[in-house]
């Protein structure tokens, strides 16, 4: 498995395996999988050579980070890059009270809490430890702090500022005395990546599905912005939730969604490109962010073993320069992405 290093403090920083592994498949997302059936996906990941693993307490409201926690406990230390996120606390509750019914199941009963204060980040970290059962994370990242996930761009700026004057000087005091080596945002937007980029240091952030061979604004501002100053991305959702792995089928999903009748075009008409080349659109999917400079890693996840498996296999799948250009000159992509080794 290719690495890429990274340092924007001149502290050792990171290494990153290109491919990583995203948990919320792991906390029973849209079925219920076994404890064993995800400790033999977090084997088969590792014996592909993954070694970067992000998980959350959202995921399966604190189920990914035990399974992830309980795996990585068997390895050493210092094999793996781990990360997590803050920003919701995990309350008990009854039944029907609990997050992510029809989403996550077989979960604890559990509602979330969204809090950027100072005192709810530090919560946040001390509850995953606990769930863990690790002695150290290597990345911190605030998590959905999106319109997509509050509601109302007021609502999403009420909880900005609650971070920015309380949370994020906890995360920034977390790395001061070394508990973390790197803070960032999961979020699924770009433009508020930019805005905490703006306002804040940070090293990293998870970017959720908006820079995929489907769509590529942020490299408008965002991401020419995260090359300047150093700020690494990892990639998530390289598939956009479903579509870019699926082809354009009846109920392809689109941002966790059916997907609409232009994105189902669009991909359409992608596809038939990849096909000319005798290349799987999921194959291009893959591989098309990691070109970008600024990407340190892409976690597409999986919850067997065979998806595993099968992104493995995609990252090793070459994909002729000729296709780029073609969707380039097609206009299904932008023609300043990167398409070449960086």
């Amino acid at each position: 498995m290719k690495t890429r290093h990274w340092d924007r403090r001149g502290d050792g920083g990171l290494t990153f395996t290109e491919l990583g592994f995203g948990t919320a498949p792991l906390g029973n997302l849209y079925r219920a999988i076994t404890n064993e059936e995800a400790a033999a996906v977090l084997d088969a990941a590792w014996q592909y050579g993954i070694r970067y693993f992000d998980t959350a307490p959202l995921y399966g409201l604190g189920l990914a980070e035990r399974r992830v926690g309980r795996f990585l406990a068997t390895k050493q230390r210092e094999d793996f890059v781990v990360s997590t996120k803050v920003g919701r606390l995990l309350k008990v509750c009854r039944p029907e009270q609990r997050t992510g019914i029809g989403k996550f199941f077989d979960t604890p009963n559990r509602r979330e809490v969204f809090d950027y204060s100072y005192d709810g980040i530090m919560q946040s970290f001390e509850a995953s430890f606990e769930r863990t059962g690790l002695d150290s994370f290597d990345i911190l990242f605030v998590h959905d702090l999106d319109v997509f996930n509050h509601g109302t761009p007021a609502a999403c700026d009420h909880y900005v500022e609650q971070f920015m004057s309380g949370g994020y000087q906890a995360m920034t005091s977390l790395r001061d005395q070394g508990v973390v080596k790197a803070i960032g945002g999961g979020i699924n937007e770009w433009q508020m990546c930019q805005t905490l980029a703006e306002r804040g240091d940070f090293d990293l952030f998870l970017l959720a599905g908006r820079y995929t061979l489907l769509e590529q604004e942020a490299l408008e501002s965002f991401l020419p912005l995260c090359v300047a100053r150093n700020i690494g991305i990892v990639l998530g959702g390289p598939y956009n939730s479903g579509i870019l792995a699926t082809g354009p089928v009846a109920g392809a999903q689109y941002n966790y969604s059916d997907a609409p009748s232009h994105i189902l075009d669009k991909v359409r008409r992608i596809e038939h490109v990849c096909l000319k080349y005798n290349v799987a659109l999921s194959d291009a999917a893959l591989n098309f962010p990691l070109f970008h400079p600024a990407v340190v890693s892409v976690i597409p996840g999986g919850q067997s073993i065979n998806q595993v498996a099968s992104n493995e296999r995609a990252r090793n799948t070459h994909i002729p320069h000729e296709l780029w250009e073609d969707l380039k000159s097609l206009g299904l992509m932008r023609g300043d992405a990167p398409v070449g080794e960086s």
